[in-house]
């Protein structure tokens, strides 16, 4: 039996995802049994959270933080700065290059600045620096100094980060600082450390997903204290051990109007900022059905929960035997700066995820976290990459030399796809023999998620507990 803390967790849920990971998974249950009071801090509205047990947790709607151009441009020199401290590796050059600006704009203008300055400084002293000075522009915006309100008046003892990206985070660490209440961070993706840009802020400790994830981000961080770490694998997964999201094979088959009778092969959209080659990915799947080069099965497309299945419409006229699957995820308010962070999943969703990772025999995605979820459930996965820079397509082969998708590709775990000649060969070749490649996916699995996916949220909760 855990003992409850006399503490006060502070859980800062940002976004959607936040909200799936920490709210749909048993998290905010055990930690309510570990902690006296648990205080959510919410970027969502608090009518997100209708399930919630008001007697048990308190939900604070956070005001909507905007930049300013101030605020703006010391954290942007902190990421940039960040980005050219570690151009060696592939991700974070490739995003060094695209948060580059062809404009002579004011803002044009303000880019190239924050460039040149971080060109000559960017080591690690010089980006905290740069966050100290962003941190110190904050200090007469009205709706920082409400959240310092908001922090006084709960009085969290933690203050529990469920992302470590979105910029408005690190006015509330800016507060937790003068308010001496300790800050920790959950890494939220295995792609973050080793592609992504700088951090919001500074936090204290740390929860990560495996010992992968821990050297990543004692290598991109330096100044973190090894003991700050904790590996708690990630509750994204935890879905798929839990009954309540169970769903029977004949609903998930009469839901989406499949055949019980044929294999499928699920195609995961990515959304269109990097997945403009899905429509035809699609389409090539769909010919080799029909034509007979992929062995008879069925096609089910689920699209990403970004975006809505509007650039589809062509796909869908043409080839009406495809069935789809477009994820429930509502959207709780309109108007909000960043609508996307707006959108959270339903259970019912979340269920038909877990169905479709369970019931369909192969995946194929360009090279997609999705590559993990079916490879928890032992399913083999083709990922495409199409566009090479030269053939006139997105350029997505560029990803296979980020680092958290180089070590899949080492791995042997999947068999990557450039042509319609591969990737037909790679499907049969999974068709026929399912458990080709199987050890290496589960070698994948244990590297990249450092948790049994049911002991994940309370390896959480204890982190958080341990460092009160």
């Amino acid at each position: 039996m855990t003992l409850a803390s006399s503490k006060t967790l502070g859980i800062v849920i940002t976004d959607g995802v936040g909200f799936r990971n920490f709210v749909l998974s048993t998290f905010l249950t055990k930690a309510a049994r570990s902690f006296e009071k648990v205080v959510i801090f919410s970027g969502l509205p608090s009518s997100a959270f209708p399930e919630l047990d008001k007697a048990v947790f308190t939900i604070v709607e956070l005001p909507v933080f905007t930049e300013t151009k101030t605020n703006w441009f010391w954290r942007k020199l902190k990421e940039v700065a960040h980005l050219q401290n570690h151009k060696s590796n592939p991700g974070i050059a490739d995003n060094y290059e695209m948060n580059k600006t062809k404009s002579w704009s004011a803002h044009g203008l303000l880019v190239r600045l924050v460039y040149a300055v971080s060109s000559v400084f960017h080591s690690e002293k010089n980006i905290l620096k740069y966050e100290e000075l962003q941190e110190q522009s904050f200090k007469k915006d009205a709706i920082v100094a409400k959240y310092g309100e908001i922090l006084k008046e709960h009085k969290p003892d933690i203050l529990f980060f469920t992302h470590q990206r979105p910029p408005f985070i690190a006015t509330l660490v800016y507060w937790a600082k003068k308010l001496q209440i300790p800050t920790t961070s959950f890494i939220f993706s295995w792609d973050n450390l080793a592609s992504k840009g700088r951090m919001a802020a500074t936090f204290d400790y740390f929860l990560v997903w495996s010992d992968l994830m821990k050297k990543e981000l004692l290598r991109f961080y330096p100044f973190t204290k090894e003991k700050a770490i904790s590996v708690v694998g990630t509750p994204q997964f935890e879905p798929y051990v839990l009954p309540e999201f169970d769903l029977s094979e004949s609903e998930f088959y009469k839901t989406l109007d499949l055949n019980s009778e044929a294999k499928i092969i699920c195609y995961s959209c990515a959304d269109a900022s990097i997945g403009p080659n899905d429509p035809l990915v699609i389409a090539t799947l769909a010919e080799g059905i029909r034509s007979g080069a992929i062995d008879s099965c069925q096609l089910l497309v689920r699209t990403s929960p970004a975006e809505d299945e509007r650039r589809f419409g062509e796909t869908k006229t043409k080839y009406p035997e495809i069935k789809w699957n477009h994820p429930k995820w509502e959207l709780t308010r309109e108007g909000h700066p960043e609508p996307w962070s707006q959108r959270v999943p339903t259970r019912e969703d979340l269920s038909m995820l877990k169905a479709i990772l369970k019931f369909c025999d192969l995946n194929v995605n360009m090279l997609s976290t999705m590559s993990l979820d079916f490879m928890l459930f032992e399913k083999p996965v083709v990922n495409t990459a199409f566009g090479n820079g030269a053939n006139g397509l997105y350029n997505d082969q560029r990803f296979l030399k980020y680092e958290h998708y180089d070590n899949v590709v080492k791995s042997g775990a999947v068999k990557i796809a450039k042509n319609s000649e591969e990737l037909y060969t790679a499907l049969n070749a999974y068709l026929r023999n399912p458990n080709l490649d199987l050890e290496n996916r589960r070698k994948l699995i244990d590297m990249q998620v450092g948790k049994p996916l049911d002991e994940t949220t309370q390896a959480c909760v204890q982190a958080l507990k341990n460092t009160v």
